[in-house]
């Protein structure tokens, strides 16, 4: 069986492919190894191979020692998708899907290569532990977090869309630009605009986010709806004393039990005191400065777009900028932005709703990815606008929902986010027949 050293994986991986003479499959490993880092478990060359000719699949990837990962679906886009160390393909169909990948390629050559298979073969995980590696440099997660939208990377970023825009025409799921707008005076509403803070347990934040969200200065009035998911650390309280100075902070206790962030955000936008548009805090960060808000309801009023978003800086609590800094999803585009969103995994902050449509389509009730999917829902119909300047702060601390994850969770995460890009392929599908 051939083993092809990790370099292969860049833009010569075509021709290598054309290259190779005997028939059957070939391994192809990631760029951070080589072969003599893989120690191999019992048979498990031999397994690989009764697995590829029994199924016929054109790739087929394992987990590894204490790396469990998961299955790749239709939506699994990402680029940067996990599939182990190690990837079995079927050399007869990766030469039959060649000539369906762009000439040229510097980066996007495998992702390429495993979006064609995937179109014509089974892409399969087997979820035995077949190798382990020798230690390895620990990955920075955070980095590795934030890649996608490095300034850095902006060339390969640039390659990869090309290259998923290819797949999702090729599948039935690439939609021309989206130019339905809405109606800004459609609706009475108590107020223009409303900042949403659904918050749990968060008294080292909540009052500084909360009165970053009070101190707007504003040409049209707006307030703050906070939901309090049952605190029990003297969140409750803290909120109840800023409600009793500020007659536009409106505070709500949910009798429910069972609600996660998206049902904390479809509270505050189907109650009364829900403006036109539903603008996004998280009870541990900040906005930039007073205009934040004015700035985003500016761009609703102009371009009349369904959903606006913004840039966000990531931060400590002193304010002090942490890599790699401001987060503006420049790779946007208004023609293709819809569709590359199906590849990046997030669209940025901080995200502002036309309140109408969000109580129509409402968000899962989940505290991971209800906001991309709800994104997704949007822009598969509507255009979207952005903000390229600074409106916002992430603030990293220990408490954030993605310290320190463990590998279970973060399975579990991109699992979610995978079926949300599945389901949301299959109804732009559904759309074009």
């Amino acid at each position: 069986m051939t083993i092809l050293p990790f370099q292969s994986r860049s833009k010569d991986l075509k021709n290598t492919i054309l290259s190779i003479e005997e028939d059957g499959f070939f391994l192809l490993t990631d760029a951070s190894i080589q072969a003599k880092d893989i120690a191999w478990q019992q048979h498990a060359q031999e397994r690989l191979q009764q697995v590829g000719l029994n199924t016929q699949a054109g790739m087929i990837y394992a987990d590894y020692h204490q790396h469990p990962l998961i299955d790749c679906q239709v939506g699994s886009l990402r680029d940067d998708f996990d599939f182990g160390k190690i990837v079995w393909i079927n050399t007869a169909a990766a030469k039959m899907v060649l000539n369906e990948m762009p000439d040229q390629l510097e980066f996007a050559a495998f992702y390429a290569l495993r979006l064609a298979l995937s179109r014509r073969y089974p892409i399969l995980h087997l979820r035995e532990c077949l190798y382990r590696l020798l230690p390895q440099e620990n990955i920075d997660k955070e980095a590795r977090q934030f890649a996608y939208v490095d300034p850095r990377q902006r060339a390969y970023q640039v390659e990869m869309e090309a290259v998923c825009t290819q797949h999702l025409q090729a599948i039935g799921a690439y939609l021309p630009e989206r130019k339905a707008c809405i109606d800004t005076q459609a609706g009475e509403f108590p107020v223009e605009a409303s900042v949403i803070i659904p918050v749990r347990n968060r008294i080292r934040t909540i009052r500084e986010a909360v009165l970053s969200a009070l101190q707007q200065q504003c040409d049209f009035p707006f307030n703050v709806i906070v939901v309090d998911n049952h605190s029990s650390d003297g969140t409750r309280e803290a909120l109840e004393a800023l409600a009793d100075t500020y007659p536009h902070l409106q505070v709500i206790f949910p009798e429910r039990d069972d609600l996660n962030i998206g049902g904390c955000w479809n509270t505050a936008i189907d109650s009364a005191y829900c403006g036109r548009y539903a603008v996004q805090l998280d009870s541990d960060d900040l906005y930039s400065d007073e205009h934040s808000l004015q700035k985003i309801v500016n761009v609703f009023h102009e371009e009349k777009c369904a959903m606006v978003v913004g840039s966000y800086r990531i931060c400590n609590f002193q304010k002090e900028t942490l890599p790699p800094g401001l987060i503006d999803h420049r790779e946007w585009t208004a023609e293709n932005g819809h569709n590359n969103a199906l590849r990046i995994n997030g669209l940025g902050a901080p995200r502002a709703f036309f309140t109408p449509l969000l109580r129509e389509l409402h968000l899962p009730n989940t505290s991971y990815g209800e906001d991309y999917a709800i994104g997704l829902a949007i822009t598969r119909n509507y255009r979207l606008g952005r903000i390229y300047e600074e409106l916002y702060l992430c603030r990293r601390w220990e408490d954030n929902s993605d310290a320190d994850i463990s590998l279970e969770k973060l399975n579990a995460n991109n699992q979610y986010k995978d079926s949300l890009r599945s389901m949301e392929i299959m109804a732009r599908q559904c759309m074009k027949r």
